[in-house]
């Protein structure tokens, strides 16, 4: 009953969790780890580990889309071909000026305005100012008569509507285009009349220049007459200033003001010549009268001064006093003290010196009368000096103000003459006109019309066409986020592409549930049969007993992908059962025509024998485990002891376990039985799962320690197929598939 793998080391307990010892992304990684779906054999490839998208899977896009583009291309071009053959013919017409960078010098006088060019600033200025509306009003006022009326000939609404006005129109068909690297102004307009074109752009060249003459005479008078009035004001003002500098020259007596000014520097100068004298005067007669009182201090004798012996008084009554004295030494021999004599030369002794001390405080008096007559000399001197630089400094403060005055009205007067020379100037230099512009060519009506432009048009709507039809198929494939391509399930959903399973459209259920044996769709067959190989290629997958086949969502194809991937490991001699664990939906019975009446659920909740629940021998080597009906608490059964000893029973007596689980996105059964399988496939249906989706449930089986084995894509349409896998669905390759046995025995199952 049971051909178990010689490899494998003996059943395992009933719950016991086979986990990978080998990180998720090594089935992620390039080469042998894509199963032989590396991103690369899709035009992804890979740098720095993560698929990116090339040139070519754009271009798969826009094949898939080129119908949108296709129609947005044709009506784009449609519209551009109406438009272009339904616009009126306009013509344009263009008149050429100069524009000076200075005025012509008639006179060598400043302008009032000033013209001259400096840089492309000034030419800018020149150029808006022909675009400006007040020149748009001027050559609007110009057009009357049959000349307004053939102007507003192509715009008369018949009566309809509100009356549109020339000025409107002007301005809005008026161009003005400067030449680069010139001082030309081209002036353009258009019109459906080529003659009106050609009057319209000269007289906008005229009225340019008008209006720039006109302004600058305006501008001259206008300066003339503000000229006039600040010479008037400047005129009274250097009136009053004369007027208030004469009473001033009045009020101070300042009429021969620099005479009084030389007095003064004299009289300062004698003073200070005297004030010198008198103190060195001063100095002298303190030293002696000092030396005076030192002496009748130090009772000194006075007549040893020399200022004081040099009086011819005291000189001689000091000689007499010494003759005396010499005389009574002489007597005082001859004679004594009573004697006459000796009486009379004492006598007269006394009598000198007594003199002699008269003559020397007299002396003395007049050293101290000299010593204050100089002091006081000096005092005087001092105060005249003090008096007369206090008068000096008034004298130059009123010269400082009278300056002052004067300058300020010089400085007036000389406003006041270069007032009146620019007024004079500006009135003369207003009367002589002059332009800052002049006339190249004149505008004539054109031969060809200039708008609308049908190779631009046409050119236009082609490009913009494509452009617009492109931009709109990517729009298309950026907004549709379901998974279609190998880079939405290697990039975006994470997981490696193991097998593409196309679309069947000609059989029922049970046929599509066994085509992997039947070979009723060779290229369906032929990708089951990858499928299987691409599962041999790495020892995880290739010895995994307990394999789990889940989808995102319904109606993906899981129970189709399960079936057919049970029924070709059962043709490659494995012994090999399909369980059907989506106690919710069953739908195994279905795919293969059986009646769903007992099952797992009979045995986890019933207890009944295992032999007698399962279907064996449908096919050889194959047998059916189906659910018994729809469990009321799924999760409950899913999570009993029973289920994990169903699961160790069955791979003690099979080589391989396929077991169909409900949808990830629905219910959280799926995730209940990893613990129990050796690894996972999650299928993915063409053009149906959204990716955020996808990935979402893609991320929970990765986060688990059970490996996935990749993804299946399922349904893939043959016609899209020329898209995205033109390598393994091209119409070349039919002749390689095994057609089904039609009975004339000429196809073989191999």
């Amino acid at each position: 009953m049971t051909n178990a793998d010689p490899s494998d080391s003996g059943p395992m307990a009933a719950g016991e969790v086979r986990r990978s010892n080998q990180p998720q992304n090594e089935y992620r990684a390039s080469g042998e780890g894509h199963y032989g779906y590396g991103s690369d054999a899709y035009g992804y490839g890979e740098q720095d580990g993560s698929p990116h998208r090339s040139l070519r899977d754009y271009l798969l896009i826009l094949r898939e889309r080129m119908w949108y583009v296709i129609v947005v291309f044709l009506v784009v071009c449609s519209g551009s071909l109406v438009y272009t053959f339904s616009r009126t013919k306009l013509y344009t017409a263009s008149a050429t000026i100069e524009i000076l960078r200075r005025d012509a010098v008639v006179m060598k006088v400043a302008e009032v305005r000033d013209s001259e060019l400096r840089g492309p600033e000034d030419l800018n200025t020149q150029v808006k100012l022909l675009e400006s509306y007040a020149i748009v009003e001027k050559v609007a006022e110009r057009l009357v008569g049959d000349d307004a009326k053939a102007f507003m000939a192509p715009y008369d609404k018949g009566g309809s509507g509100d009356p549109i006005s020339p000025r409107e129109i002007i301005g809005n068909f008026r161009l003005v285009t400067p030449i680069r690297q010139t001082r030309v102004l081209v002036v353009s307009y258009t019109h459906p009349n080529p003659v009106v074109a050609a009057k319209v752009a000269n007289l906008f060249v005229d009225e340019f220049m008008t209006y720039n003459a006109r302004q600058r005479m305006s501008e001259s008078m206008k300066a003339v007459e503000d000229l006039k009035n600040r010479a008037d004001t400047q005129s009274k003002k250097v009136q009053e200033l004369g007027i208030n500098l004469q009473a001033y020259k009045e009020r101070n007596n300042m009429v021969s003001l620099d005479q009084r000014k030389d007095i003064v520097t004299e009289k300062l100068k004698a003073l200070n010549s005297f004030l010198t004298q008198s103190s060195s005067r001063m100095k002298e007669a303190e030293v002696r009268w000092r030396q005076v009182q030192e002496a009748q201090r130090d009772g000194t004798p006075l007549a040893d001064l020399t200022f004081i012996a040099a009086n011819a008084l005291i000189s001689n009554l000091s000689q007499q006093v010494a003759a005396q004295k010499i005389s009574i030494a002489q007597l005082q021999q001859r004679y004594r003290a009573k004697h006459p004599k000796m009486l009379e030369a004492v006598h007269s002794l006394s009598q000198t010196e007594a003199e002699l001390a008269r003559a020397l405080g007299t002396a003395a008096s007049n050293v101290l009368s000299e010593y204050e007559t100089n002091r006081r000399a000096y005092e005087q001197t001092r105060d005249d000096l003090a008096a007369q630089e206090t008068e000096a400094l008034k004298l130059d403060r009123m010269l400082l103000e009278y300056k002052s005055s004067q300058n300020e009205l010089e400085v007036n007067e000389q406003l006041l003459a270069s007032i009146v020379a620019r007024m004079r100037e500006t009135a003369m230099s207003a009367n002589i006109e002059t332009q800052n512009a002049r006339r190249l060519d004149r505008a004539l009506p054109p031969g060809n019309h200039s708008y609308p432009r049908y190779l631009t048009n046409i050119a236009a709507g082609v490009f913009g066409g494509l452009g617009f039809g492109l931009a709109f198929a990517f729009f298309v494939a950026f907004i549709d986020d379901r998974v279609k391509s190998a880079f939405d399930i290697e990039a975006v959903v994470g997981l490696p592409l193991i097998a593409i399973v196309p679309q069947i459209r000609r059989l029922e259920a049970i046929e599509k549930s066994q085509v992997a044996l039947s070979n009723a769709d060779p290229q369906a067959a032929e990708a089951f049969l990858s499928l299987h190989s691409n599962l041999r290629l790495k020892d995880e997958s290739k010895n995994a007993k307990v394999i789990l086949v889940t989808s995102t969502t319904p109606s993906e194809g899981k129970s189709f992908v399960s079936s057919n991937l049970a029924l070709t490991f059962a043709a490659h001699g494995e012994r090999t059962i399909i369980i059907d664990c989506d106690l919710r939906k069953p739908n195994v019975h279905r795919s293969f025509g059986v009646p769903n009446l007992k099952g797992v659920i009979d045995f986890c909740v019933g207890g009944a024998d295992l032999d007698s629940l399962i279907l064996k021998n449908h096919q050889p080597n194959f047998d059916i485990l189906p659910t018994g009906g729809r469990a009321k608490n799924p999760t409950q059964v899913l999570n009993s002891p029973e289920f994990g000893r169903l699961f160790a029973e069955l791979r003690k007596r099979y080589d391989r376990v396929v077991v169909d689980t409900p949808p990830l996105a629905a219910v959280s059964d799926a995730m209940v039985l990893l613990p129990l399988v050796d690894g996972s496939v999650f299928t993915i249906m063409f053009n149906h799962v959204r990716r955020k989706a996808a990935q979402f449930c893609a991320r929970r089986l990765t986060q688990t320690n059970v490996p996935c084995f990749g993804a299946v894509l399922n349904a893939l349409n043959v016609s899209a197929s020329g898209y995205y896998y033109a390598q393994y669905y091209d119409k070349s390759y039919k002749d390689y598939f095994v057609a089904a046995d039609d009975g004339s025995g000429s196809g073989k199952h191999s």
